[in-house]
């Protein structure tokens, strides 16, 4: 019975080291079964031994596909349920996030709309720096409010891009657009104020540090607007966007509520402060369309028409996300008290593609399609297009390139 049970621990201990010589040694192996964990257990696996922190690296590279994290309904706690979401499904996300943006209701994540001014400021503050402790350092993060309480978000809840995207319109939402490091992609985060202003004018050397103008490949801009209201914004918006319009990229945005970014100040509680902040995406790869959704798409047929228009640009539907930015005028008030039309619009007619977006108070957009060489532009006067709106929606595709 001794010689049994010592030939058993023996063969325990020859099993032992084989397992420790095939993870310590054969990187195929190790490689393989690296790619079944999610990304943070993936980081700190990397800290092991040289040999799996290159089989991490090289799996990292390969996780080129955005993904999201949304939330509707509100917590049992006084936070905003999406930063409860957010803790939980970090530790289970497939990617490194290089660029978040993120959008919730302003009332119940950013504060009072019509509070206190500074009480608003260091809420987001708070709120923010929270965050910011979720990500990575090598994170940008962008995070933005609705514009008002009440008429909220547009989103694809998570779990697969064919779920049915939904237009919130009460109650506490909000979604996290995790990007990570594309191979061939440039994202870059913008944040401009008043302060960049010289007297009344613009300061456009700002545009070319954001990599917004002599930027060859610049395909795509992503614009919000903050604090739209004050004195000063619209002269302001127009000198920021006029320079963008010339050029063949697709714009695609709107008037947010309130607004902070990792590169702006920490806080801006000045009361004639107010500003634009976005995502300039660039890459020969990305293929980009819009469509402007005017005031006479005011049923479900006529919506579906102007999502035909979008489809006719025959944008890659794989590795594609969408967005809309609507007036706070339109949902289903609009609609004749139907709900979900534009989202269901778009899922009719772009079934696997999620889409994103929220309700502000103005639209920035127009029709246009840019992929590769290719652009069409629907001018109007002076070979410009017409891009600032009200009671519209703009809808856009954004493709990333094929997916590693």
């Amino acid at each position: 019975i001794k010689a049994l049970g010592g030939g058993r621990r023996m063969e325990c201990c020859f099993s032992e080291n084989k397992a420790t010589y095939v993870l310590s040694n054969l990187a195929e192996v190790v490689e393989r079964i690296l790619t079944f964990l999610p990304t943070k257990s993936l980081l700190r696996t990397a800290c092991v031994c040289r040999l799996w922190r290159d089989c991490a690296r090289r799996i990292l590279k390969t996780q080129q596909t955005l993904t999201w994290i949304s939330t509707i309904g509100a917590g049992d706690s006084e936070d905003h349920m999406l930063l409860k979401v957010l803790a939980q499904n970090l530790e289970n996300v497939y990617m490194l996030p290089q660029t978040v943006l993120l959008m919730a209701d302003t009332e119940t994540f950013l504060g009072e709309v019509d509070g206190d001014e500074q009480k608003q400021d260091t809420t987001r503050v708070a709120r923010f720096l929270v965050l910011n402790k979720k990500f990575t350092r090598l994170c940008s993060l962008l995070l933005g409010g609705s514009v008002r309480p009440g008429l909220l978000l547009a989103m694809t809840p998570m779990g697969s891009a064919g779920n049915r995207p939904q237009e919130i319109e009460e109650g506490e939402a909000g979604f996290a657009l995790l990007f990570p490091k594309i191979e061939g992609v440039k994202i870059q985060s913008f944040h401009f104020s008043n302060k960049d202003c010289k007297g009344r004018l613009f300061n456009e050397t700002k545009l070319c540090e954001a990599g917004l103008v002599n930027n060859p490949e610049l395909r795509v801009v992503l614009v919000f607007g903050y604090y739209t209201w004050k004195p000063g914004y619209s002269r302001f918006i127009n000198q920021v966007i006029n320079p963008l319009n010339e050029k063949n990229i697709v714009l695609i945005g709107g008037h947010t509520d309130a607004l902070i970014s990792s590169t702006s100040e920490r806080s801006s509680r000045k009361k004639d402060m107010y500003g634009v902040a976005g995502l300039a995406f660039s890459g020969a790869q990305i293929q980009a369309a819009t469509v402007l959704l005017e005031q006479d798409i005011d049923n479900a047929k006529t919506a579906e028409m102007a999502m035909q228009r979008l489809k006719a640009a025959n944008i890659p539907e794989s590795n594609t996300i969408g967005f809309m930015c609507a007036c706070v005028g339109r949902g289903s008030s609009y609609y004749d008290d139907i709900n979900n039309v534009e989202a269901d619009a778009f899922r009719k007619v772009f079934p696997s593609i999620p889409l994103f977006g929220f309700f502000g108070n103005g639209e920035i957009g127009c029709d246009r399609i840019v992929t590769g060489k290719f652009c069409f532009r629907e001018c109007h006067t002076d070979d410009k297009d017409d891009i600032l709106h009200g009671y519209t929606t703009v809808m856009a595709l954004i493709h990333f390139g094929s997916a590693k």
